[in-house]
């Protein structure tokens, strides 16, 4: 379910931390995945799989390692240390 080499944001509609990442990222160059998990059972498995078994999003895998409801700080830092090459103008 998890990219291995790029950036997947697990969100699910009506969730308001969802909405304040997606905006963040909009106006960066940053490419992802986002998935839906009340559309995608496995995406919402694996979700419990990374939060405790919780269904706690946005949860976001880059290059395959999961990050519960990061900043844009945090998940730039991911970006920046496991996956440098997806970073917005390289």
């Amino acid at each position: 379910m998890n990219d291995s080499d790029g950036v997947v944001l697990y969100w699910r509609p009506m969730c308001p931390y969802c909405v304040k990442l997606r905006f963040r990222l909009l106006f960066t160059s940053l490419r992802f995945t986002k998935v839906n998990i009340w559309k995608d059972p496995g995406a919402a498995a694996f979700v419990r799989s990374v939060a405790n078994g919780n269904e706690t999003v946005p949860t976001v895998t880059v290059a395959g390692r999961a990050m519960v409801n990061p900043s844009k700080r945090q998940l730039f830092e991911a970006i920046e240390t496991y996956a440098p090459h997806l970073l917005p103008g390289r």
